[in-house]
């Protein structure tokens, strides 16, 4: 595969999460918003959220689009590329098959805890 091809398909994976947050937030995405996709090749997180977006969304984000999977470095670049105060968060997809989120277990669980918190307080 040509690398321009291998970048388009990390690039459309990079701009389908800023998207998804774009969604979840009600914030707009692109390269002037608060929520943008990272131009290939950068250093820093994937998805770029600034301000009141990441207030809403506390994670930092790396997205792999690639056929070969190799979870572990991928997860110590996530780490590496974390901002202070967030929680590292994997976004990964091979062609033809559905993107798949990866984060630290205990990170999962604590979420989990805080949203059967609030359902427990408002019921």
């Amino acid at each position: 595969m040509k690398t321009s091809s291998c970048k388009a398909k990390g690039r459309k994976l990079q701009q389908w999460v800023a998207q998804k947050i774009s969604d979840l937030l009600t914030i707009p995405w692109g390269k002037d918003e608060l929520i943008a996709s990272r131009e290939m090749s950068q250093s820093g997180t994937d998805i770029r959220l600034i301000g009141k977006a990441l207030e809403l969304f506390r994670f930092s984000v790396e997205t792999k689009a690639q056929e070969n999977t190799s979870i572990h470095a991928w997860i110590k670049q996530a780490s590496e590329n974390q901002i202070p105060g967030t929680d590292w968060l994997l976004f990964f997809k091979r062609s033809r098959s559905k993107p798949i989120v990866c984060m630290d277990a205990e990170t999962f669980f604590k979420i989990y805890k805080e949203l059967l918190d609030a359902k427990s307080r408002n019921t």
